[in-house]
């Protein structure tokens, strides 16, 4: 199974642009990628049971679509494998560059939202490269 990015629509209403599934060319299945399945149900639920119409990039909400997007090819969306290392890599140091201010500056808030995009980075680093290369 390949990785694109891809729209969910949740309640018929909300689109959730730029979630990474996996989809089998074959069989035409499709499954959101596990690493992300957690923010996603997250969105969802801050979204309630009736929701308004209205849409979302789901890039804002998770570091790793964000990589993903970066280094996509605009026309199928299929992000490339060189690119998403390089961006993964520098995205690190930068967040380990802000964590570090955080810290001297005693910003509580700041350095636990830096936690959470880094361990979503690094939840995904280990098996990204299976799922894009294919």
């Amino acid at each position: 199974m390949g990785m694109k990015l891809r729209t969910v629509i949740y309640s018929g209403k909300v689109e959730i642009d730029n979630v990474p599934v996996y989809t089998c060319k074959t069989c035409s299945r499709s499954e959101v990628f596990p690493v992300v399945k957690t923010d996603l149900t997250g969105l969802i639920g801050k979204l309630g049971a009736q929701p308004e119409k209205q849409s979302f990039r789901f890039d804002d909400w998770n570091e790793w679509a964000n990589i993903l997007v970066e280094a996509c090819d605009a026309r199928n969306k299929q992000p490339n494998p060189t690119f998403v290392d390089r961006l993964a890599g520098e995205r690190i140091d930068m967040l380990l560059d802000l964590y570090s201010l955080a810290e001297k500056l005693g910003d509580e808030e700041w350095k636990n939202d830096i936690s959470k995009r880094l361990t979503q980075l690094s939840h995904t680093a280990s098996i990204h490269r299976s799922a894009i290369a294919q």
